[in-house]
């Protein structure tokens, strides 16, 4: 149930017949794992259950980036994250309306959700997000053109990081109403 630097790495890349995942139980990973594993896979319909608490740099980074036809999200229960572990994940997955309904990490990592959901076009809803301690560009681009999403995530740390929130709900056109941002001492381009 331990994986190694690289070892399913890009395996599945634009296997554009691909319509059904195999399950990856493995709860030990190790950095780039599963990067890019289904990227480009347009025909893929499901997403395989992902145990893991415990991530790795680059873990799932663009792991389904372009599965257009993924309509769900596996439920993501990591609380230790590492430097873009999410990173790219879903980025484009354009029929994706189920995402889990938290992101239970309270401590972010650098570019731990970096656009993970750019380009999500039939989002209408965003997970809740807990975390209280910020790292660079960790929401950076998250939702960015996400134009079906409705509602923002509260958003509860007080101690910002560079770049924490760039862009992270830029062209999010069907959004009425912002969270509320209860940081009194900014840094550079957190906003």
């Amino acid at each position: 149930e331990s994986l190694a630097s690289y070892c399913y790495s890009s395996m599945f890349q634009s296997c554009t017949s691909l319509k059904t995942a195999p399950a990856l139980p493995a709860t030990t990973l190790a950095e780039n794992c599963y990067q890019s594993m289904f990227y480009g896979c347009t025909s893929l319909e499901t997403a395989p259950a992902l145990p893991a608490t415990t991530l790795a740099e680059y873990c799932y980074a663009s792991m389904f980036n372009g599965c257009t036809a993924l309509t769900s999200a596996p439920k993501l229960e990591a609380t230790t994250l590492a430097n873009y572990c999410y990173s790219n994940m879903f980025n484009g997955c354009t029929a994706l309306t189920t995402v889990p309904q938290e992101l239970p990490a309270t401590t972010l990592k650098e570019c731990c959700y970096d656009t993970m959901f750019m380009e999500c076009t039939s989002l209408t809803a965003a997970p809740k997000l807990k975390a209280e301690s910020l790292a660079k560009r960790c929401y950076q681009f998250m939702f960015f053109e996400c134009t079906s999403l409705t509602s923002a995530p509260a958003l509860p740390a007080e101690t910002l990081a560079e770049y924490c929130y760039r862009s992270m709900f830029s062209g999010c056109t069907s959004l009425t109403e912002a969270p509320e941002l209860k940081a009194t001492k900014l840094v550079d381009n957190c906003y």
